[in-house]
């Protein structure tokens, strides 16, 4: 059983890895074609989100955000692939803030041809989202090794 958790986290993992060192190397001095993608779907959610609590929300640099995305991915990805419940909080962390913001299929229609593709994209975060809270249910729920304790001798 555990070379098989093993394999399995390593598999989840290389999502959150290869996407990551994909990022990285896209990275260069404006962010790359992520940020490109990012910007007017941030744009869109911040005025949004503004309309909605009638606050003016800050601007933020996109380049910081895709750096700290492909941290998120980075770190979490190799903590989770050694077991450490740490790195699926950081994934989760990650899917939470960057799902509904890329693949925001609320903006199209039923029969606009984005909105199959981006509600199945959705769907995939939000099936990895709940991979990750059994992940960390799982790891929860087992206890710790505890140490036997060694009866001592009795004094005659």
């Amino acid at each position: 059983m555990g070379f098989a958790s093993f394999a399995g986290r390593v598999f989840f993992a290389s999502i959150f890895i290869l996407s990551a060192w994909q990022m990285f190397d896209e990275f260069g001095v404006d962010g790359g074609p992520a940020a490109k993608e990012l910007i007017p779907k941030l744009d869109l959610a911040k005025k949004h989100i503004s309309s909605q609590l009638h606050v003016n929300l800050p601007d933020m640099e996109v380049r910081q955000l895709v750096a700290a995305a492909i941290a998120l991915k980075g770190l979490g990805a190799i903590l989770f692939v050694f077991g450490h419940v740490f790195g699926a909080f950081l994934l989760f962390v990650y899917l939470l803030v960057s799902t509904p913001l890329l693949y925001d299929f609320y903006n199209y229609g039923p029969n606009e041809p984005q909105n199959s593709v981006l509600l199945s994209d959705f769907l995939q975060c939000v099936a990895q989202c709940g991979a990750l809270i059994f992940f960390w249910g799982m790891k929860n729920s087992i206890p710790k090794r505890q140490l036997k304790k060694v009866p001592k001798p009795k004094a005659a």
